[in-house]
Protein backbone atom coordinates (compact mmCIF):
# COMPACT_ATOMS: atom_id res chain seq x y z
CA UNK A 1 0.00 0.00 0.00
CA UNK A 2 1.22 3.38 -0.61
CA UNK A 3 1.89 5.17 2.30
CA UNK A 4 1.77 9.56 3.01
CA UNK A 5 5.49 9.47 2.34
CA UNK A 6 4.66 8.01 -1.47
CA UNK A 7 6.62 5.13 -0.86
CA UNK A 8 5.39 2.19 -2.81
CA UNK A 9 5.25 -1.75 -2.36
CA UNK A 10 8.10 -3.76 -3.48
CA UNK A 11 6.26 -5.39 -6.23
CA UNK A 12 4.96 -2.11 -7.64
CA UNK A 13 8.73 -0.92 -7.51
CA UNK A 14 10.15 -3.89 -8.95
CA UNK A 15 7.51 -3.33 -11.83
CA UNK A 16 8.64 0.05 -12.19
CA UNK A 17 12.20 -0.66 -12.59
CA UNK A 18 11.10 -3.45 -14.98
CA UNK A 19 9.50 -1.56 -17.31
CA UNK A 20 12.24 1.18 -17.18
CA UNK A 21 15.26 -1.59 -17.77
CA UNK A 22 13.56 -2.67 -20.53
CA UNK A 23 12.34 0.75 -22.51
CA UNK A 24 15.90 1.48 -22.18
CA UNK A 25 16.81 -1.76 -23.38
CA UNK A 26 14.79 -1.30 -26.52
CA UNK A 27 16.09 1.87 -26.66
CA UNK A 28 19.63 1.26 -26.39
CA UNK A 29 19.14 -2.34 -28.81
CA UNK A 30 17.36 0.15 -31.36
CA UNK A 31 20.41 2.15 -31.60
CA UNK A 32 23.32 -0.64 -31.56
CA UNK A 33 21.32 -2.38 -33.91
CA UNK A 34 20.48 -0.58 -36.78
CA UNK A 35 24.07 1.76 -36.28
CA UNK A 36 26.26 -1.10 -35.92
CA UNK A 37 25.26 -4.56 -35.15
CA UNK A 38 23.65 -5.41 -38.31
CA UNK A 39 22.59 -2.41 -40.10
CA UNK A 40 19.89 -3.45 -43.35
CA UNK A 41 22.41 -1.20 -45.39
CA UNK A 42 25.82 -0.34 -44.42
CA UNK A 43 26.44 3.05 -43.54
CA UNK A 44 22.83 3.98 -43.63
CA UNK A 45 21.44 5.08 -40.16
CA UNK A 46 18.08 6.35 -40.98
CA UNK A 47 16.17 3.09 -39.53
CA UNK A 48 18.28 3.97 -35.75
CA UNK A 49 15.66 6.97 -35.74
CA UNK A 50 13.12 4.18 -35.06
CA UNK A 51 13.88 4.97 -31.41
CA UNK A 52 12.95 8.61 -31.32
CA UNK A 53 9.91 7.73 -29.94
CA UNK A 54 10.75 5.20 -27.23
CA UNK A 55 12.47 8.16 -25.78
CA UNK A 56 9.19 10.08 -25.12
CA UNK A 57 7.87 7.60 -22.26
CA UNK A 58 11.33 7.87 -20.79
CA UNK A 59 10.46 10.75 -18.65
CA UNK A 60 7.40 10.00 -17.90
CA UNK A 61 8.23 6.82 -16.89
CA UNK A 62 10.86 8.13 -14.40
CA UNK A 63 8.38 10.53 -13.04
CA UNK A 64 5.97 7.50 -12.26
CA UNK A 65 3.45 8.79 -14.00
CA UNK A 66 0.43 6.73 -14.47
CA UNK A 67 -0.93 7.62 -17.90
CA UNK A 68 2.30 6.96 -19.33
CA UNK A 69 2.59 3.32 -18.48
CA UNK A 70 -1.01 2.91 -19.89
CA UNK A 71 -0.18 4.22 -23.59
CA UNK A 72 3.19 3.04 -23.41
CA UNK A 73 1.62 -0.44 -23.15
CA UNK A 74 0.03 0.15 -26.41
CA UNK A 75 2.87 2.04 -28.02
CA UNK A 76 5.31 -1.30 -27.61
CA UNK A 77 3.03 -3.96 -29.74
CA UNK A 78 4.76 -1.81 -32.68
CA UNK A 79 7.82 -2.48 -31.86
CA UNK A 80 6.74 -6.28 -30.61
CA UNK A 81 5.62 -6.39 -34.62
CA UNK A 82 8.86 -5.26 -35.94
CA UNK A 83 10.67 -7.59 -33.66
CA UNK A 84 8.40 -10.66 -35.22
CA UNK A 85 8.67 -9.83 -38.53
CA UNK A 86 12.15 -9.37 -38.93
CA UNK A 87 12.31 -12.74 -36.49
CA UNK A 88 10.98 -14.32 -39.23
CA UNK A 89 11.97 -12.61 -42.04
CA UNK A 90 15.86 -11.55 -41.54
CA UNK A 91 18.91 -13.50 -41.84
CA UNK A 92 21.58 -13.96 -38.84
CA UNK A 93 22.53 -11.84 -36.65
CA UNK A 94 19.37 -9.47 -37.28
CA UNK A 95 16.96 -12.19 -36.12
CA UNK A 96 18.35 -12.86 -33.36
CA UNK A 97 18.24 -9.14 -32.52
CA UNK A 98 14.57 -9.27 -33.06
CA UNK A 99 14.22 -11.85 -30.85
CA UNK A 100 15.69 -10.18 -28.30
CA UNK A 101 13.26 -6.54 -29.16
CA UNK A 102 10.34 -9.20 -29.03
CA UNK A 103 11.22 -10.60 -25.66
CA UNK A 104 11.98 -6.72 -24.47
CA UNK A 105 8.62 -6.06 -25.50
CA UNK A 106 6.85 -8.35 -24.00
CA UNK A 107 8.50 -7.73 -20.61
CA UNK A 108 8.17 -3.80 -21.10
CA UNK A 109 4.06 -4.93 -21.84
CA UNK A 110 3.84 -6.90 -19.04
CA UNK A 111 5.88 -4.54 -16.60
CA UNK A 112 3.57 -1.68 -17.77
CA UNK A 113 0.31 -4.06 -17.10
CA UNK A 114 1.35 -5.32 -13.83
CA UNK A 115 1.95 -1.55 -12.67
CA UNK A 116 -1.09 -0.03 -13.68
CA UNK A 117 -2.76 -3.19 -12.12
CA UNK A 118 -0.48 -3.11 -8.51
CA UNK A 119 -0.63 0.45 -8.59
CA UNK A 120 -4.37 0.60 -8.86
CA UNK A 121 -5.22 -1.67 -6.41
CA UNK A 122 -3.13 0.03 -3.62
CA UNK A 123 -4.78 3.14 -4.19
CA UNK A 124 -8.32 0.96 -3.92
CA UNK A 125 -6.77 -0.22 -0.81
CA UNK A 126 -6.46 3.32 0.78
CA UNK A 127 -9.58 4.78 0.15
Amino acid sequence: MITENNTAPPLVLATRILAVGSLLGLIVLGLAWELYLAPIRPGSFLLAFKVLPLCIPLAGLLKNRMYTYRWVSLLVWLYFTEGAVRAYSDKPPSNYLAMVEVVLCLTLFVACALHVRLRLKAVRKEG
